[in-house]
């Protein structure tokens, strides 16, 4: 009977652990996030390392650097007037003229195409922008979804997503834009971007 109780007592043993590593395992995420200080309020990302790697790696990167600082939001995406997603990090944004924003830089490190198999542009995915022609030439550009838009499911590498700060995207992407165009009316500047861990968060 002893030994009986002791086998089973082991083997339930076994099947928590089990359990639990498998749980930590699928809810595992970067510890480091990225914050967004812009003129609208402050945005959280965190990474997406799991799925897609040397993007999280790239854009933590730039953060680090303070590339992102000054820059700013310069298209909100729009279907018939329903906000979709944001689009910012282009270094270009940092100047007044505003006819090369959106084109960024041919001198900077672009990165290969991560596309998830799991993950989708739902609300608060954040992916990489890149060039229509060449899945593989993300730079720093970068958009947040503000609604689901399953029709860019494979098409661009998604390596984050918003944890806080979804009522300032919502608020970025509703602002009135030029006619005609995705451009917006009011300057939304990213102030300071920065990695920060998730435990020293405020």
């Amino acid at each position: 009977m002893r030994i009986r109780t002791l086998l089973f007592s082991s083997v339930l043993a076994l099947l928590l652990i089990g359990s639990l590593s498998c749980g930590s395992k699928s809810e595992a995420t970067d510890d480091e996030v990225m914050v967004l200080e812009t003129s609208y309020g402050r945005i959280v990302i965190e990474f997406l390392s799991q799925d897609a790697p040397r993007h999280a790696e790239h854009y933590k990167k730039l953060a680090k650097q303070g590339f992102y600082d000054g820059t700013r939001f310069h298209r909100l995406l729009k279907d018939k007037n329903v906000p979709k997603a944001i689009q910012g990090g282009d270094p270009n944004t940092l100047s007044n003229d505003n006819s090369t924003w959106g084109k960024g830089r041919g001198d900077l490190e672009t990165v290969p195409a991560e596309f998830s198999k799991t993950l989708t542009h739902r609300r608060s995915a954040v992916s990489a922008a890149r060039k229509q022609d060449d899945e593989n030439s993300a730079t720093s550009q970068f958009f947040i979804c503000a609604d689901n838009v399953p029709e860019w499911d494979g098409v661009y590498s998604i390596f984050g997503r918003v944890i806080d700060g979804m009522k300032v995207v919502d608020l970025i992407a509703r602002a009135p834009v030029f006619p005609k165009s995705d451009m917006p009316l009011d300057a939304v500047v990213v102030n300071k971007a920065y990695v920060t861990r998730r435990s020293e968060l405020k």
